[in-house]
């Protein structure tokens, strides 16, 4: 399906969650103070399997799930599953810090899933501990390992601030040239500051080349990054909620006030 300004748009990003085992310092705002969250809060497993049908119906045939930290969901195996077998979808992938992924990883091979981004953003183990502001750099590690063990095909995201070092980019891009995976530089960007489309690396993209839509965990749908438009997801009317969502794309982003990142998965 195309948008108003001739973008085809075949691609949904799925925040499964907002939860996060990690509360990284350029995701999860300072005064965040995490509410106790119960699975009704989230889209069941039975939702994301009718949107999915719709989806494809308007020709949308990539899938990624997001977070928050998709990993933590319990069923997300369950939901990897379901997407995989809609007749239209051609790829799911995830984007995932890889912390449980030694837990998942061998069951998600088997649901379907075959391409991993995997947050990682820097190399040295001090430096990951204050980013991720509890994570261990080991752990990451072993969940990439994890994934290359099982054929994944992997991109390694990192965020690059004004501050890291090119030594730093250097080093990521030898470890990634080790181990076979693409290196995925993304500009720190702030969602409350004006969308910008002059960025040093290829991410965030720019707006004439988008072709995706969001649907956060809570059932809104988000036609851009960057505003603070949103449509609820009509249980009656999936299709026409996708459909008014596509067409509600704005031509250029601007920034998004309602909304943190964790909540929007990127």
């Amino acid at each position: 399906m195309f948008d108003r300004f001739d973008r085809e748009i075949h691609y949904l990003r799925i925040s499964v969650t907002n939860r996060c085992n990690l509360r990284c310092s350029y995701c999860v705002p300072d005064d965040y103070i995490e509410q106790a969250r119960h699975c009704h809060d989230e889209l069941d497993v039975a939702t994301i399997e009718k949107v999915i049908h719709a989806a494809a119906e308007i020709g949308i045939n990539k899938i990624r799930l997001t977070g928050g930290e998709p990993l933590v969901r319990r069923d997300i195996v369950d939901i990897a599953q379901k997407i995989t077998a809609v007749p239209g979808i051609a790829e799911l992938g995830m984007t995932t810090n890889a912390i449980l992924m030694p837990r998942y990883a061998a069951d998600l091979r088997r649901a379907g899933l075959r391409k991993c981004n995997i947050s990682l953003d820097t190399l040295e183990p001090v430096l990951y501990r204050k980013l991720s502001r509890k994570g261990k750099l080991e752990d990451a590690l072993a969940g990439i390992a994890a994934a290359e063990q099982q054929g994944f095909t992997i991109k390694i995201n990192m965020v690059v601030f004004n501050e890291t070092a090119d030594e730093e980019i250097e080093a990521m891009n030898e470890y990634c040239l080790d181990h076979g995976f693409q290196l995925q530089l993304i500009n720190h960007y702030d969602l409350h500051q004006h969308k910008m489309d002059t960025y040093t690396f290829s991410r965030p993209p720019k707006c004439l080349e988008c072709n995706r839509i969001r649907l956060l965990a809570d059932g809104s749908l988000k036609p851009c990054l960057h505003s603070n438009d949103e449509i609820a997801l009509d249980p009656d009317d999936i299709r026409g909620s996708l459909e008014r969502t596509i067409m509600a794309k704005p031509r250029i982003g601007q920034s998004c006030t309602n909304r943190s990142l964790f909540e929007i998965g990127g």
